[in-house]
């Protein structure tokens, strides 16, 4: 399960962290977008909650710098040894340039420099290199993991998605269908035995099609108009269906590129439905090579009215 979960404070997740570990979820994971950081949920998790594993995906390669990365890894790596999987990417111009006033550019050189140096400094080593995209200058932790953490690559196209079956424990993927994810993979022959395949799935759990169709399309602008996302998608092969919605953004008509998603196209990108509805598709991605399927909550209008309780109810029946 994605954490922390939407309109629950961070102080009051310990519940929420048994409740997950009670209900069979074996893995809770965060995001990093403008909302928490990555490592303070998982920080919390690993002291509350020994019985979960822990990921990052993502941790943006350009917004701390590496020195920074390898030292916070490495923290929570020691706080919960062996359960703990470091999942970075290069996240996107408007995090990464807009919102941290850092450069993005070059951010295939950037993934695969930072995945080098994690992989040395998490070993204990010192670091002297000069990198194509940045230089570092003996650096060495004061006090490298004991276990170090598997280090995920999140990956959209065959270049990224290679390194990551080179060079990383794993790939993480996102906005995909569970009929994409072969796709996706065949580009991962390169592999290693252990090869983790995380995948963030969006879950808005109501059995109200229209309205969860109408945040799906809303999450689809969102996201499917960002360059990297639109290039995936691309070559996944959906020019055809969302060429009229991206069109409708560049001309600035925002209701129009809403209009123009079909709802096929949100019900193959969105599960939705009742909690037995959702967990059959999320298993459709673990039968298609998704190793982790994250599953990311979205509020629906029976959470909002039922509260905690109906959010504990929802845990225990998407877990079992």
């Amino acid at each position: 399960m994605t954490v922390p979960l939407s309109g629950v404070p961070l102080a009051e997740h310990a519940a929420v962290f048994r409740g997950l570990a009670d209900a069979g979820f074996t893995d809770v994971w965060s995001s990093e977008v403008n909302g928490t950081d990555a490592f303070t949920p998982l920080t919390l998790a690993a002291a509350w909650e020994s019985r979960l594993k822990l990921g990052t995906a993502i941790t943006p390669v350009f917004t701390r710098g590496p020195g920074l990365l390898a030292m916070t890894a490495a923290a929570l790596a020691e706080t919960a040894p062996g359960r703990f999987q470091f999942g970075i990417g290069a996240s996107s111009p408007v995090v990464v340039g807009d919102w941290n006033a850092v450069d993005f550019t070059e951010p295939f050189a950037r993934s695969r420099d930072v995945l080098r140096f994690l992989k040395s400094a998490l070993a204990g080593e010192t670091i002297d290199e000069q990198y194509p995209s940045f230089t570092v200058r003996r650096f060495r932790l004061e006090r490298p993991p004991a276990v170090p953490p598997q280090l995920l690559l999140a990956a959209l196209r065959p270049q990224m998605l290679r390194l990551a079956a080179a060079e990383a424990d794993g790939v993480i993927l996102n906005w995909l269908s569970a009929t994409d994810v072969a796709t996706a993979l065949a580009e991962t022959k390169e592999a290693g035995p252990g090869f983790e395949v995380a995948a963030r799935i969006f879950v808005i759990p109501t059995e109200d099609a229209d309205y969860a169709r109408a945040v799906g399309r809303r999450m689809i602008t969102s996201y499917l108009t960002v360059p990297a996302y639109a290039a995936f998608h691309r070559w996944l092969g959906r020019s055809e269906i969302l060429d009229p919605m991206w069109l409708a953004w560049k001309a600035g008509d925002r209701k129009g590129a809403l209009a123009a998603i079909p709802d096929s196209l949100v019900d193959e990108l969105i599960v939705h439905g009742t909690p037995d509805e959702c967990r059959t598709r999320v298993e459709a991605y673990a039968r298609a090579g998704v190793t982790v399927p994250v599953m990311a909550l979205m509020p629906t209008p029976e959470l909002e009215r039922g509260g905690a309780a109906a959010l504990g109810e929802l845990i225990t029946a998407l877990g079992r």
